[in-house]
């Protein structure tokens, strides 16, 4: 890895990194971040690294399960960091404040390497603090971030170390990129023991993609390559589709070929599977971003906005108007026997976590 790609990290010193923790972060991504310190600490019997948890005011910070963490420190109390990571999660344009933004900012001004966890990066995009950077982040953001940020170098992969950047997606990847980061700080050893304690196969690289084509689609778990190449080919061509018989041409295969493969592994035409990916891209827009309900009809796809209305009505259920205006909503329900003097607690109600959950893009995506 070129030298320009390592963060600027003493090895002969504890590295202390912070985590900022927003409103509904996730905790995996949280617990798959610490950990690996945890354990590079205790496997070195060195204090090779510190960490400490910040919240805005200082208060306590829910998570998207209930669980409540009260933080060590307040953004103004904060301590001196070499790292600030920022742990976000559900509703990501709506649970960061400005106040946040500025410190990020200060932060980056005083020479403190940054990142993000989940959908944290989507905080540093926005203060600007990714421009020119790659950035990952977890795919259910992605569409949101890219349209947003056009200055940032989105990718789908599993994490991003670019100079002083580090950012990740969600689930356990943050694991991945912290080992990849303490083996360039402290080799190949320690890293590779901390996967064999944590009963990891291997530790993931820069270049694994965070989610297969066709994943969230394909029911069967069968899928061919030529399938695959087809559907990323549409994945990447939303804002002005592909005829069927040129993503024939494309491929080496036949108009009635590609068919074929639809209806046996995911028994749908290309033009109704083209459709739903152009639909689930809207539907991110529509709850994610700011733009219009004509900017997001044009960026997936569609001639007409009455058309794109008809058509995400007929398949989704609801008209494009209502979609935003329910996600919207900024309702926050109440969360039952909240106390701040807790240091963990647990919300005992999963329906506070569902209600929150109801602006995420793949609310309600999985029948069951």
């Amino acid at each position: 890895m070129a030298d320009n790609l390592t963060p600027a990290f003493d090895a002969r010193s504890t590295t202390r990194v912070g985590f900022l923790l927003l409103d509904h972060f996730t905790m995996i991504a949280l617990a798959s971040s610490i950990e690996p310190l945890r354990m590079a600490n205790q496997l070195s019997a060195e204090e090779l690294y510190s960490w400490s948890l910040i919240s805005e005011n200082g208060q306590s910070v829910t998570a998207s399960d209930g669980l409540s963490l009260t933080p060590d420190m307040s953004i103004e109390g904060s301590a001196e960091f070499d790292l600030i990571i920022v742990a976000g999660g559900v509703d990501i344009t709506r649970t960061f404040t400005a106040k946040q933004v500025s410190w990020l900012t200060k932060q980056s001004r005083k020479g403190v390497q940054l990142g993000g966890i989940c959908t944290g990066a989507y905080v540093l995009a926005y203060a600007g603090l990714l421009n020119g950077y790659q950035c990952s982040v977890h795919w259910e953001c992605l569409t949101a971030l890219q349209e947003a940020f056009p200055k940032v170098n989105c990718n789908n992969k599993l994490f991003s170390i670019d100079k002083n950047r580090l950012t990740s997606s969600g689930g356990s990847a943050p694991m991945d990129m912290f080992l990849n980061m303490m083996t360039r700080q402290h080799g190949p050893k320690l890293s590779n023991a901390i996967s064999d304690m944590f009963i990891c196969d291997r530790i993931r690289s820069e270049s694994d993609q965070q989610r297969m084509p066709m994943r969230q689609f394909n029911s069967a778990g069968v899928c061919t390559p030529k399938l695959v190449d087809v559907i990323e080919l549409m994945e990447n061509n939303l804002e002005e589709p592909i005829e069927l018989d040129e993503l024939a041409s494309f491929v080496d295969v036949s108009r009635r070929q590609i068919e074929r493969m639809f209806h046996r592994h995911l028994d749908c035409s290309p033009s109704r599977f083209y459709l739903r990916l152009r639909l689930e891209r809207a539907r991110k827009l529509l709850k994610q971003s700011n733009m219009s309900i004509v900017e997001i009809s044009m960026a997936c796809g569609f001639i007409s906005t009455p058309h794109f209305s008809r058509c995400y009505r007929k398949h989704i259920g609801v008209s494009p108007r209502d979609e935003r205006k329910i996600a919207w909503k900024g309702e926050v329900p109440e969360l039952l026997n909240e106390s701040k003097d807790d240091a963990i607690m647990y919300i005992a109600h999963a329906q506070d976590a569902l209600s929150q959950s109801y602006t995420e893009p793949s609310y309600g995506s999985v029948a069951v």
